[in-house]
């Protein structure tokens, strides 16, 4: 990896792991067995705008070599989203998704809009759009919990800004394992809550990509009037199948992953 490229994602991680502490406890789990955490790919999420959206927030990874792959839409959550790929092997991706502000409620766009109305972009450091928090005033949580109701995205890009939402371990890299089923076992066995509300493996060898995740874990979080936990950051795992000229699949499903954005849900805190 570029010192560039590894420069960012190793800021990215020490963000996440301040919105995730047990993502640490599990990279030390995992070092105990002899193995070593490998970013599959790293997701972050935006509003659609145009001085805010997907296009700027990816930026940062174009400087560095990176290129648009496939687009995903999420209807009932009113998600879009598109994959980064480095040509470079072994470089993690980048999954950027943005909420279609103009399919939401007039409610949910004030909101959003009184925030997004505080940042002067000209003004914001580089990748300030991938690491740089909140560029506005702490939301209040009655706002918080409004938006909520209507969107647990819109809610968690409010409170949390840019930064990782969750990174992805590479179980392809994980020698001690034989099976994403056998990961699943050791993180339950280290009390770690899963997202398995239609089981815990979304995906299969045949869709070319299994995925599993844990649930975010609380996290304090400073609003406008007063501390509170909610829901931060959690980690995923990818076991990627090859293609058929043998190369691993290198995009995303779909279906697995609108299931994924549910390891935020407030109903799911661990």
């Amino acid at each position: 990896m570029s010192e560039a490229i590894q420069f960012l994602f190793d800021r990215l991680w020490s963000d996440f792991i301040r919105i995730n502490p047990q993502a640490q406890r599990l990279q030390q789990l995992l070092a105990d067995r002899g193995d070593r955490v490998v970013t599959d790919h790293i997701a972050l999420r935006t509003f659609r705008h145009d001085r805010l959206g997907i296009d700027a927030t990816a930026q940062s990874f174009e400087r560095l070599g990176y290129s648009a792959g496939a687009e995903y839409e999420f209807p009932e959550r009113k998600l879009h989203g598109r994959h980064y790929e480095h040509p470079a092997p072994g470089m993690p991706g980048v999954f950027i998704s943005e909420l279609k502000l103009e399919e939401c409620s007039r409610g949910l766009r004030d909101i959003v809009a009184a925030l997004t109305r505080q940042v002067d972009t000209a003004a914001l450091p580089e990748d300030a759009l991938v690491l740089g928090g909140c560029p506005w005033y702490p939301v209040l949580h009655d706002s918080y919990q409004r938006l909520r109701s209507e969107s647990e995205y819109a809610a968690w890009v409010a409170a949390f800004g840019y930064r990782a939402n969750h990174f992805t371990v590479s179980v392809n890299a994980l020698e001690s394992f034989d099976s994403l089923a056998e990961l699943n076992a050791f993180l339950r066995d280290n009390g770690f809550g899963l997202n398995d509300r239609e089981g815990e493996i979304m995906g299969s060898p045949e869709t070319l990509l299994e995925q599993s995740a844990t649930l975010a874990a609380p996290c304090e979080v400073q609003f406008a009037d007063g501390r509170h936990d909610i829901p931060g950051g959690y980690l995923e795992f990818a076991l990627r199948h090859p293609l058929p000229n043998g190369e691993l699949f290198s995009g995303f499903v779909t279906g697995a992953a609108d299931r994924i954005f549910d390891s935020t849900d407030f109903r799911d805190i661990a």
